[in-house]
């Protein structure tokens, strides 16, 4: 057996004998739908200046940021579809092995790919909310050719319901997070780095609460050393279609 099975064979039984499973997802398992990650050499800071997602800057040059936003976002992420992994997840929480995800994505991928109970720790790029009454649209039902867009209700400015840089993590998301992370007894981590504070937090917390690690990422990541106990180093969609393989072939079941 070399590495790679013996890694999924060590999921696997995690999973199976897991009382609360779970997955905590980053870019990095969205990057097979198309979608790069923002960091690194080929990420979207490598070509757009972070500051269209500071709040302050937003507030004061709307247009400039909204030119911006509209391109990566709406144009560049709307074409993307769920990918093997965000349908394995699906899967396994429709067969039980996985309880929830947390996702630190925005592109709403999971929901698309069947996922239910997904928390969004940064917020989601498919709703738009006013700035002056705090009405909420869906990002479709907006007409994004006239920038920055206002709200039908009132006319104030529409902002991405996701979180800019400067503002604070959803309170539902960050809760639910804190919670998982004191009562879970494994973490999926999946395509995240742990670079990003303080979502990079919740599993290390996890960690320290006894539960189980497994990571999977191509590369190793601030967690392979130190805070992970299997680590499968592969791309999502192949490690996920493994794992859940694995899963259907050892318990006989249709997950």
């Amino acid at each position: 057996m070399n590495d790679f099975d013996d890694s999924i064979r060590k999921a696997a039984q995690l999973l199976r004998n897991a009382h609360q499973s779970i997955a905590f997802t980053g870019a990095g398992i969205s990057v097979e739908s198309g979608i790069p990650p923002f960091r690194g050499a080929t990420g979207l800071w490598s070509r757009y200046d972070p500051i269209v997602l500071d709040i302050g800057y937003f507030f004061e040059y709307p247009k400039e940021a909204w030119s911006v936003i509209k391109e990566i976002f709406y144009d560049f992420f709307g074409q993307a579809r769920p990918n093997a992994a965000h349908q394995a997840l699906a899967s396994l929480e429709k067969s039980g092995h996985v309880d929830a995800v947390i996702t630190q994505n925005i592109d709403n991928l999971h929901q698309q790919a069947g996922s239910v109970k997904v928390h969004e720790y940064h917020g989601t790029s498919q709703q738009l909310l006013c700035s002056s009454c705090s009405a909420k649209t869906p990002a479709s039902r907006v007409d994004l050719t006239e920038l920055p867009p206002k709200c039908e209700q009132c006319g104030g400015l529409l902002r991405p319901d996701f979180v800019f840089f400067g503002e604070p993590i959803p309170q539902q998301a960050s809760d639910f997070s804190m919670q998982a992370a004191r009562t879970a007894d494994l973490f999926l981590v999946i395509g995240t780095t742990g670079e990003i504070m303080p979502a990079s937090m919740i599993p290390r917390l996890a960690k320290e609460n006894g539960a189980k690690i497994v990571e999977i990422n191509p590369e190793p990541s601030n967690y392979t050393y130190g805070v992970t106990d299997v680590f499968i180093q592969e791309k999502a969609t192949t490690a996920m279609t493994a794992l859940l393989q694995a899963l259907q072939n050892e318990e006989g079941e249709r997950v």
